[in-house]
């Protein structure tokens, strides 16, 4: 009996828990529109059949919650795009799962990574202030140690903080922006002028120049990542729309050989020191295995090498000798950057069906690596149909070809020789008809004869 009050027990308390969890996401409809003005909300557009969308429902919910305990303001819910169509395309959801923040008028999407600590991450960042002040050196040192990269406008009102602002509310997806008095700033920070839009990254601090660096939406989207980064491919795909070249060092981390070590080094080093040369027009970085850059290229890289990619226009370049020397890859990022260097790849219509059918293999080789059965099975038995529908073709058309060649060998006559053919055919079925008759009479008359040939002697004498 205790043991059943415990079960039950249990159960009420498991149950509770869930009706709890879901409770932090909400579900949505069609009046949702019209409700959500004065929230901040952040909403998962899924689709029932989706199985991207299923795998994120459990991470959703891990969100909802820590929103939920840490006291945002968010308000965490999903909406299945396929029942409410017209409300998905009215803001914009062209995919499945597809994550917005919307605030207020705006709707801000999520393209990071779809996990828990990267969600609340973003929904933190975009429901604040597009602009964070920093009112002191104390303040401003916790956020250094807290970001890698930090945008920083000093100075009052101007017409340059009119535009950081504009620039903060379109890609705070992105990264934080902050405001600070020159008197908040470390004590090793000079700047010339004020004022200044300054980015602090990689131990130092750069300063926005408009003549330069072009728009500053530009220089920020440029200039929010790292100046060196372990690469993957969810970052490559960020990456892209910095419109930088990304050089990479393919490595192997996992080798404990000094050949990949030296040239992740070289890559360092030349990010570091060649800043003023290659910022503006070069990402740099290391990426772990060359499975990635492989599928991009649809060839072969050796490990550990170089490459240099163009995400623009699918485009990349490669050296014509290895890199031994911090000169030579300095020599090869010059040689792409003034056009010398051989470009492959890029995205001509015959990339794209080169594209077509690399995809269409990688598929086919993965479906029969994992189940060699399903493979056979879902390659096997269409091919097979095909085999047999083109043999019945085949064979039905040698059966009517005797038929065929005999209409053509009629067609080929003249009318004298049509009313000849038939005349002779007449004929022998006259004789046909008149042999059996004719042959009959014969043998009449000869059996006629041997009875006349077998009459007695007598009668002979008597006659």
């Amino acid at each position: 009996m205790a043991q059943v009050r415990t079960s039950l027990i249990f159960g009420a308390l498991a149950a509770f828990l869930s009706s709890k969890a879901l409770a932090f996401v909400e579900d949505l409809d069609d009046t949702f529109k019209d409700t959500r003005v004065n929230d901040i909300w952040l909403v998962d557009f899924y689709a029932p059949w989706c199985g991207y969308c299923k795998k994120l429902e459990p991470v959703w919910h891990d969100v909802g919650a820590e929103l939920k305990s840490s006291g945002s303001p968010v308000r965490v819910g999903k909406m299945d795009a396929t029942a409410y169509s017209g409300m998905a395309s009215e803001f914009g959801v062209r995919g499945y799962p597809t994550i917005k923040l919307l605030k207020g008028d705006l709707a801000y999407n999520y393209k990071g990574p779809r996990t828990k600590d990267d969600i609340v991450e973003f929904s933190n960042r975009v429901a604040g202030p597009a602009v964070r002040a920093l009112p002191s050196k104390q303040m401003f040192e916790h956020m250094m140690k807290r970001h890698d990269v930090l945008f920083v406008y000093v100075g009052g009102e101007s017409p340059l903080k009119e535009k950081y602002s504009d620039v903060a509310s379109e890609l705070i997806v992105y990264t934080y922006f902050f405001s600070a008095p020159e008197e908040a700033l470390p004590e090793a920070v000079t700047l010339s002028e004020l004022p200044a839009v300054v980015v602090f990254k990689d131990g130092a601090y750069f300063t926005y120049d408009e003549y330069e660096d072009g728009s500053l939406s530009s220089w920020v989207n440029k200039e929010r990542f790292q100046g060196y980064l372990q690469i993957d491919g969810f970052t490559l795909y960020e990456l892209g729309e910095t419109g930088k070249l990304v050089a990479i060092a393919v490595i192997d981390e996992k080798d404990p050989a000094e050949e990949s070590g030296r040239l992740k080094s070289l890559m360092q080093k030349v990010a570091k020191e060649y800043r003023e040369h290659f910022n503006r027009n070069f990402q740099f970085g290391h990426m772990d295995g060359s499975d990635y850059i492989n599928s991009l290229i649809m060839g072969e890289v050796s490990v550990p090498s170089v490459i240099i990619l163009n995400t623009s226009n699918e485009q990349y370049f490669l050296p014509s000798e290895p890199i031994e020397t911090i000169e030579q890859l300095v020599q090869f990022i010059n040689s792409v950057l003034n056009g010398s260097a051989q470009a492959y790849g890029g995205d001509g219509i015959v990339q794209r069906i080169k594209r077509v059918a690399f995809d269409a293999r990688s598929t086919i080789m993965s479906v029969f690596r994992s189940s060699p059965l399903l493979g056979c099975f879902l390659f096997g038995l269409p091919l097979g149909v095909i085999s047999l529908m083109c043999y019945g073709i085949c064979t039905a058309e040698s059966d009517d070809g005797s038929d065929d060649m005999d209409a053509l060998k009629r067609e080929g006559l003249t009318d004298e020789e049509e009313e000849e053919e038939d005349e002779d055919d007449e004929r022998q079925r006259a004789a046909e008809l008149e042999g059996p008759d004719e042959g009959e009479e014969e043998e009449e008359d000869e059996e006629e004869e041997e009875d006349a040939g077998e009459k007695d002697p007598e009668e002979k004498k008597t006659d």
